[in-house]
């Protein structure tokens, strides 16, 4: 795989895929706990809030988990330590 620094797989993860996809041959496990999650609503993801006391909700969410957008994860995290 071209760029492989960028894609991650863990099959036999218990949670493998902790997110349904189109392709899950393609589900990057590289960035397992998302890093963008600190940046609130400007990580930049599809999110929702759920619950009575609303928390962040990222299931629908593939930005970390999809291997074309690692550079954009990359963008955003050097947003938070600049």
């Amino acid at each position: 795989m071209e760029n492989s620094h960028k894609f991650f797989s863990n099959r036999d993860c218990k949670y493998f895929p902790c997110h349904t996809m189109p392709e899950e041959s393609k589900f990057n496990c590289l960035f397992c706990y998302c890093p963008l999650y600190v940046l609130g609503e400007d990580c930049g993801g599809k999110f929702e809030y759920s619950g009575k006391k609303p928390i962040k909700n990222c299931m629908s969410c593939h930005l970390s988990h999809m291997p074309e957008f690692y550079d954009i994860v990359i963008e955003r995290l050097k947003a938070v330590n600049p």
